[in-house]
């Protein structure tokens, strides 16, 4: 029988050591699924690995490219390389044409020698390489354009289709926002396209498949256009037309039929121009709709555009246009009405439950004339009354005018609000829940990320900080949704481009973006303050926000492991660090005009000197420093020697610089707040003798303020870490745990579903902080997912292998927790970190993924606590004991399922 038990667990071993065959079953071109419109000549490929059993590994691969419908001949055929590489692999073929659909197809061999099926066929189709592609005419409207309220002007053409087709693609782009529809259908499910970039250095246009929308014999294109970023309302102080006083369109169709013949539709001389229903239309103040002015049935075929206007060529470039790279904005999820009621003020008032951003859908019944007003907010003030203030000068309205008709749907076009909260004016009798439904619009970012814990305020934390993202990420990373500005900040995006990435998949998004922050990027290195740069050449430089440059390229590359962001990147990074050298005086970075630890924490009457000051020319040299070892590590990653070496040597001085102007003989920073000394240790400011009592020190103060943080957006987010760093973590649980102002939970306890700007928001008291600074949807201090996810539950990716090709799996327990779930989808697969305390042991769960390998620490201290499935661990070839971590045993797995029970 004893023989009989080793027989099994031996076959049981081999089973889990990978037996099993690996097959393809996900692929990805340019982080993207069958993607239209690419203008990369070199796209990168990436596929997902899944199979039976432990320990599967990727030994070779082989990919083989071809031009549809030509199967026979590829363009490319690696044959079999040996390689573990599966993601971002570079085409390296023949030349791409330009409009050409391609497909590819990938098989790979795993550590047993065994070669997996070829994989389903990915696809992807080219955008234009060259401006010569373009046949299609800049067209505006040929009517005369009031000058103010400016109605979406309409442009319409029809055209026959003379034969059965094959293919038919769409290439558009317009100077403001646009919508278009074919036969009465719309074009695609981008909504505010063509996004928001420097425009007159990148304009991005847009392709579609609209094979299926078009027909044999007539068709009919319609395209309405809104002013959007391109020359609407954007900043302050009238501050609009930044980019043109224009508005127009470019529209080209390349048709393909079955006999072989092709055609292009395009925007020229032979397109009608009118004005219809939307009277106007802006990011801030929203939009009015009048269904009286609307021309019926203009996208359809045998509508009598007699009367309608030409339209005039412009003279504009091509040479700014580009491919877009990044997930359009598309619509996501609806809410009904949670609460319908009347306030205080008599007000009929709408509550959806959530602050979100995107607007409302509404179906209305009235006579022809009637006006029905919707305002947008986020919050309630202390008497329940429906509160704007904080809006500034943003309208936020939506207008829409009946025509009579039994029942109207409206919905806006070419704005969005931040809302939770919606009033409602002009309609009869009693609000019908069924007639009001709240859609959330933000960039179709594949969700990737999952964290969920014993605590219902942690995890209101959580929902929290992923729909701060959601109402925020909308083509670009702003700063809040709702009042007068809504712009690309630049240190907000910074300190939560690493919380953001394990939530949704931001690869793209922040690539397309970093694009946009080079263009903009002045000629002395110096960074604006948003990107897009819409605030004049006069802003920019301040230490945390223009680091921006070198922190996102290099957490992206942690995240996702591409080296083809810090390439593309590595220039600005370059300038970013050569401008504050070029601005410092001894190596000291103690001029220009700097944000600060924005928003730090102050008491309403200070008289005793506890607001949270931090001197931000240490602020400032802190960055300096970490900005340079940033672009040391990307140096480092690109092979420039000949940098490492240079900025190693500028990295010395700096510090050495630091400790001179801010470091007492005794080891103390002359701004002893929580911040200081969070950026000084992070950033290994001190010398290694002074870091204990430095952090001693951090205790100490956050001891002081009863256990409370006072940090603003800089030091927020490398708070928790560091105390982890340094043997802390009871007291970054605390913080975390903690549910009085100023902490992340007090937000939650006072009933927020977003992040705050300000950590008082809305008082105890239920009134509010300075309306002129108080988003009630600002990410910022969201940063703290972070660690929640990295630390708390444990997924982090090791530097030698980022992206998460070495895993890193190491969870703290603490809190008070009794549980943690969570799971983080990356490009080789899903890993899970489940942790659970019973009452003698811990449990934990984890999933690695095929093709990589994970360092695991668990909460033992000894080999003899734990069992794997029942087995001890010394008994499973498959994971092999490296050592300790911080007191703990750390193991080495491969790919698989692995449920450990630690005897405690």
């Amino acid at each position: 029988m004893r023989k009989l038990n080793l027989l099994l667990t031996s076959l049981l071993l081999l089973f889990l050591q990978g037996e099993g065959q690996m097959t393809i079953r996900e692929q990805l071109t340019e982080n993207r699924m069958n993607p239209l419109g690419l203008d990369i000549r070199q796209p990168h490929f990436t596929w997902k690995l899944s199979g039976e059993g432990r320990n599967l590994t990727q030994t070779a691969y082989e990919i083989k490219v071809f031009a549809k419908g030509h199967t026979k001949a590829p363009v490319w055929h690696t044959g079999k390389i040996m390689s573990d590489q599966s993601v971002n692999i570079p085409y390296q073929g023949k030349a791409l044409h330009s409009g050409q659909q391609y497909a590819w197809q990938v098989r790979v061999w795993d550590q047993l020698g065994k070669v997996s099926p070829w994989s389903n066929s990915a696809s992807f189709q080219t955008g234009f390489f060259n401006i010569t592609d373009w046949k299609a005419k800049w067209i505006m409207p040929g009517y005369t354009e009031p000058g103010s309220d400016r109605p979406s002007p309409l442009f319409r053409k029809e055209f026959l289709a003379r034969n059965k087709i094959s293919r038919a693609t769409a290439y558009i782009t317009a100077h403001g926002l646009y919508e278009a529809r074919i036969n009465g259908r719309r074009i695609g499910q981008a909504y505010l396209a063509p996004g928001w970039t420097s425009y007159n250095k990148r304009l991005a246009y847009q392709v579609y498949d609209i094979t299926d929308l078009l027909q044999n014999g007539n068709n009919v294109l319609g395209v309405t256009l809104g002013s959007g970023w391109y020359r609407g309302h954007l900043g302050w102080v009238e501050n609009k037309d930044i980019y043109g006083k224009d508005i127009a369109l470019l529209l080209q169709i390349d048709i393909h039929y079955a006999d072989g013949h092709d055609e292009t539709i395009i925007t020229d001389e032979s397109w009608k121009s009118h004005t219809g229903s939307i009277i106007s239309a802006e990011i801030y103040d929203g939009e009015t709709i009048d269904a009286r002015k609307e021309n019926k049935g203009w996208t359809g075929i045998g509508y009598n555009d007699q009367g309608w206007s030409g339209v005039r060529i412009g003279d504009f470039p091509f040479s700014n246009l580009i491919a877009t790279y990044n997930e359009p904005i598309t619509k996501h999820e609806t809410f009904t009405a949670q609460r319908i009621f009347v306030t205080p003020k008599g007000e009929n008032v709408i509550d959806f439950g959530q602050n979100l951003v995107g607007w409302v859908i509404l179906k209305a019944r009235g006579k022809a004339g009637d006006s029905i007003t919707i305002q947008h907010a986020e919050v309630l003030d202390k008497q329940g009354n429906f509160y704007t203030d904080n809006l500034r000068a943003a309208k936020a309205t939506a207008v829409y005018i009946l025509n009579g008709d039994p029942e109207e749907t409206f919905e806006p076009h070419f704005t969005f609000f931040g809302f939770r909260y919606i009033k409602v004016e002009g309609i009869r009798g009693t609000l019908r829940p069924d007639d009001f439904t709240a859609v959330a619009l933000y960039s179709d970012m594949q969700p990737t990320g999952t964290f969920t814990s014993s605590d219902p305020l942690i995890n209101q934390l959580q929902h929290n900080i992923q729909w701060g993202q959601k109402g925020n990420f909308l083509d670009v990373p702003t700063d809040c949704p709702q009042r007068d500005e809504r712009l690309g900040w630049t240190g907000d995006a910074q300190v939560f481009s690493r919380t953001a990435a394990f939530n949704m998949g931001v690869n793209n998004f922040f690539a397309k973006w970093l694009k946009d922050l080079a263009a903009d990027q002045y000629a002395n290195g110096s960074v604006p303050h948003v990107i897009p740069n819409v605030l004049g050449p006069k802003s920019g430089g301040s230490a945390g926000w223009s680091d921006v440059s070198t922190i996102i390229p290099w957490n992206m590359y942690l995240a996702y492991g591409d080296k083809k962001m810090l390439s593309d990147q590595y220039s600005s990074m370059k300038a970013w660090v050569e401008y504050i050298r070029s601005v410092s005086i001894n190596d000291l970075w103690n001029t220009g005009s700097h944000f600060g630890d924005w928003l730090f924490y102050r008491p309403d009457d200070d008289n005793s000197g506890r607001a949270a000051v931090t001197d931000k020319y240490l602020i400032a040299q802190c960055f300096y420093a970490h900005s340079t070892q940033l672009l040391i590590n990307t140096a480092q990653v690109l092979g420039f020697s000949d940098d490492v070496s240079a900025y190693t040597e500028l990295l010395k001085k700096i510090k050495d610089a630091f400790v001179k102007e801010y470091v007492t003989a005794n080891g103390r920073l002359v701004s002893g707040t929580q911040t200081a000394y969070v950026l000084a240790l992070n950033f290994d400011m001190l010398p290694e003798t002074v870091r204990e009592q430095a952090a001693q020190r951090l205790v100490d103060n956050i001891k002081s303020y009863n256990n409370h943080l006072t940090t603003g957006f800089l030091g927020t987010p490398y708070l928790c870490h560091v105390l982890t760093r340094f043997g802390q973590t009871d007291m970054a649980f605390r913080l975390l745990m903690q549910k009085t102002y100023p902490s992340w939970l007090y937000p939650v306890k006072m009933g927020a579903t977003t992040i705050w700007e300000r950590w008082d928001g809305q008082k105890p008291d239920s009134s509010f902080q300075n309306p002129h600074m108080n988003s009630f949807n600002h990410y910022a201090y969201g940063a703290i997912g972070d660690f929640m996810y990295r630390v708390i539950a444990g997924i982090d990716t090791d530097e030698d292998g980022p992206g998460y090709k070495h895993i890193i799996l190491y969870p703290h327990l603490g809190g008070g927790l009794q549980e943690v779930n969570a799971s983080l989808e990356t490009y080789y697969g899903l890993v899970r970190s489940h942790w659970k305390q019973e009452e003698k042991a811990v449990v934990y769960v984890v999933t690695v993924p095929p093709n990589t390998r994970a360092e695991v620490v668990l909460p033992a201290k000894e080999a003899g606590q734990v069992t794997e499935n029942g087995i001890a661990l010394s008994a499973i070839p498959a994971i092999t004991i490296k050592g300790s971590r911080d007191g703990n045993i750390m193991i080495q797995l491969g790919s698989g399922s692995y449920q450990f029970r630690i005897a405690q």
